[in-house]
């Protein structure tokens, strides 16, 4: 880190022990993050609950290079339950922004279009025709919505592929008012 880390202990006693517990947690965020510049982690205790006893906030503020990450995790019974949710969530954080920063973005399936070709209600498994001309196979556990039993031969579905060791086939399969192209 560039700047020293900064722990700030509000409406509480300082404690050497949490203080030491912080900096290993900010020496893990390291681990996932060399280009962390700064870092502020402030407890708070945020007085006496009607229905429980002292709660405690933590709040983390991360600068990295072209952006500030901010982690506030509110109210919790025991502050290190506290620290652990809020490092957990902040290094979660951290890792979403070092793909953002090498554009290694997920890129979820766009679902293909169909209609129902073969059916085989006993074996639980039917074929999907597709505009290209392909037939997929599927089987009950890959249909999502409506239930296998409620399917019909030439029905529109949607569905994802999947490679199968046969070769491609149709999973989270299902019926609705889709967008067929032709």
């Amino acid at each position: 880190m560039q700047r020293p880390l900064q722990i700030v202990m509000r409406d509480m006693p300082h404690s050497e022990a949490v203080e030491t517990h912080i900096r290993e947690k900010v020496e893990k965020l390291e681990s996932f993050n060399s280009r962390i510049v700064g870092c502020k982690v402030t407890l708070e205790f945020a007085g006496k609950h009607k229905h429980q006893g002292k709660l405690f906030n933590v709040r983390l503020d991360i600068t990295v290079p072209g952006a500030e990450l901010v982690v506030n995790r509110d109210l919790h019974e025991d502050l290190y339950v506290a620290l652990r949710d809020t490092f957990d969530a902040a290094r979660r954080q951290l890792e979403d922004y070092g793909r953002r920063q090498r554009g290694d973005t997920k890129i979820h399936e766009s679902p293909r279009h169909g209609h129902i070709a073969r059916l085989f209600p006993e074996e639980g498994f039917g074929f999907i025709d597709t505009p290209d001309g392909d037939e997929l196979y599927f089987s009950r556990d890959n249909v999502s919505h409506p239930d296998f039993d409620k399917l019909e031969i030439g029905s529109e579905v949607q569905f994802l592929e999947e490679p199968a060791a046969e070769g491609l086939q149709a999973k989270r399969v299902s019926v609705g008012k889709h967008h067929y192209p032709e």
